[in-house]
C-alpha cells in the first residue's frame, strides 16, 4: 500500500505519496490524482483537467518505473496552486540521469508515429503550460504544470 502524506494544513493543498516501483504504480498514481483534482476539492473554482493530469502522470511514472532499474521508490508529490489555480505534479525517482528531450527538443525531430516508445515526454510539453525536471538529494524529479480552467469551461463530472 503507498504511504502518503494529506494535505497542509495552510497554503495550497499538497499530497506526496510513495509508490511502489512497479507497474502497478501507475494505476495508484492516476487514481490519486483523479482523488486530488476531483473528490478533495470539488467546489474549487480553477481545477486543472483531471483527464489530462491523469494522462500526463501515468507518463512520469511509467518512464520512473521503466527507466530507474528498480532501484528505490517513486515519490509522487500533487500540488494545488490557490491562485490562478491549477496544479503542479512532481515525479522523484532515485536515478540522477535527466530524461530525454523534456524542456528544449529539438526542433526538426519528429516522433516516429510507428514506435511503441517515445511519444511521453511529447505529451507533456504538448499538453502542460510547463514542464521540467531539477535534481533532489537522492535523485531527480520531473514535473509538469497545469493551468487551471474555470467552472463554466470545465466538462460536467460523472
Amino acid at each position: 500500500m503507498p504511504e502518503a502524506t494529506g494535505p497542509a494544513a495552510a497554503g495550497p493543498a499538497a499530497w506526496r505519496v510513495r509508490l511502489p516501483h512497479t507497474t502497478a504504480a501507475v494505476p495508484m498514481a492516476r487514481a490519486m490524482i483523479r482523488t486530488a483534482l476531483t473528490d478533495l476539492d470539488p467546489g474549487a473554482a480553477d481545477r486543472p483537467d483531471s483527464d489530462t493530469a491523469e494522462l500526463l502522470t501515468a507518463e512520469l511514472v511509467a518512464n520512473a518505473v521503466e527507466h530507474t532499474g528498480g532501484a528505490g521508490p517513486i515519490e509522487l508529490v500533487v500540488e494545488l496552486l490557490s491562485a490562478p489555480g491549477g496544479c503542479q505534479i512532481e515525479v522523484h525517482d532515485s536515478q540522477p540521469a535527466l530524461p530525454g528531450e523534456l524542456v528544449c527538443p529539438d526542433p526538426g525531430a519528429e516522433a516516429d508515429p510507428w514506435q511503441e516508445h517515445g511519444r511521453g515526454l511529447l505529451l507533456i510539453r504538448a499538453l502542460s503550460s510547463d514542464c521540467g525536471h531539477r535534481p533532489t538529494a537522492h535523485g531527480k524529479a520531473v514535473w509538469f504544470t497545469l493551468p487551471g480552467i474555470p467552472a463554466q469551461r470545465r466538462r460536467p463530472t460523472p
